[in-house]
């Protein structure tokens, strides 16, 4: 093995954070071969259905018979699972037999209540990882209470690449420009909030997807600009917009989301829901704007847009306090196989 450079299994989705965390790891210099575990099982919809109704272990079959197919006798120093819903410990056992170690990284709760039956399978597949990154506090002594080997708390992550702002033309800020922007999923709690900001005078718009189901959806229509977007467009969209929020998923017990910290890197203004981890991250009012329910939202939205300056000035402040903080993938994904490979890693 190179002493500076290691040789991954990345097994995650090819799109998304985990696409911006696999490049990461090829940025940082090591050899990654990537396979989306999704690829490897049939182009239907009723998979996903399966998945999170059932779990993933029922599908292994489908995917160990894809990884001996797709990866022959090939070995690796590193499998790095990203996510690990289709994970059960037949697949991972067969995985130890490829790589010298194995690490399990989820930006989700797969051990809260919200999405319990989709990730099954990581459950059960716990006590096999050499590591396990997690995103939330609790989730440290819960994985300790399944047998898990090590576990490693950290805060979710920007992309250096995905997240730089970008060049911006008169036709960019024209098609993109918002006042106040949320860019999300709908959740059912998301919309009786919004609908509070609207109702209260906010000029608001959404972007992002089923937004159709959202039992408020005959108010939201009309300010409701389109389903996900991504790369290039999401940046844009997030430049032009004068205050972006960061709402939170409370089933997935959220105190900070990755729009907490692409906001900012995007040089956007971040209004928040004021939690510890989003005190921890940024200093209140003057490099984010943190709030407790729609009424100090709404006050806090009204007063950057009608001091424009103000709201330049909290979002400039934020993207350097962002780029301080060190809140971006390679260094996230060099603390991780620092752990695992301690003497294999360029320090400095």
């Amino acid at each position: 093995m190179n002493s500076h450079e290691i040789s991954i299994l990345y097994l995650g989705r090819d799109r998304g954070t985990s696409l911006d965390r696999a490049n990461a790891l090829r940025r940082l210099g090591h050899r990654v071969e990537h396979v989306d575990l999704r690829q490897l099982l049939p182009n239907s919809a009723w998979i996903d259905r399966v998945t999170w109704h059932l779990g993933g272990s029922i599908l292994s079959p489908w995917i160990l018979r894809g990884l001996r197919h797709t990866l022959k006798r090939k070995r690796y120093d590193l499998c790095y699972v990203d996510s690990g819903e289709w994970a059960s410990p037949r697949v991972v056992e067969w995985l130890r037999t490829r790589a010298g170690r194995i690490v399990n990284y989820n930006i989700d709760d797969p051990l809260g209540g919200r999405d319990r039956a989709r990730f099954a399978a990581y459950r059960a597949s716990l006590p096999l990882y050499d590591l396990c990154v997690v995103m939330r506090t609790q989730n440290v002594a819960e994985a300790q209470a399944l047998g898990v080997r090590r576990v490693l708390h950290m805060f979710r992550s920007a992309d250096e690449v995905t997240h730089a702002p970008r060049p911006l033309t008169d036709d960019d800020r024209s098609k993109w420009k918002a006042d106040v922007l949320f860019l999300g999923t709908w959740l059912p709690e998301r919309g009786p909030f919004l609908l509070d900001l609207a109702n209260r005078g906010i000029p608001l718009t959404i972007r992002g997807a089923n937004w159709h189901k959202a039992p408020e959806w005959r108010d939201l229509q009309r300010l409701w600009a389109g389903g996900q977007i991504e790369g290039d467009d999401y940046a844009k969209a997030i430049q032009c917009a004068k205050v972006s929020l960061g709402l939170l998923s409370k089933g997935n017990r959220d105190l900070h989301t990755t729009r907490s910290l692409e906001i900012p890197a995007l040089g956007g203004l971040l209004c928040a829901e004021r939690t510890s981890e989003h005190l921890q991250m940024y200093r209140e009012g003057l490099e984010a704007l943190f709030w407790e329910g729609g009424e100090e939202c709404a006050a806090m939205c009204r007063n950057v847009l009608e001091d424009n300056a103000l709201g330049r000035r909290i979002a400039a402040a934020g993207r350097i306090r962002c780029i301080a903080n060190g809140s971006y993938n390679e260094r996230g994904m060099n603390a991780i196989v620092e752990d695992v490979f301690p003497a294999s890693v360029k320090r400095g």
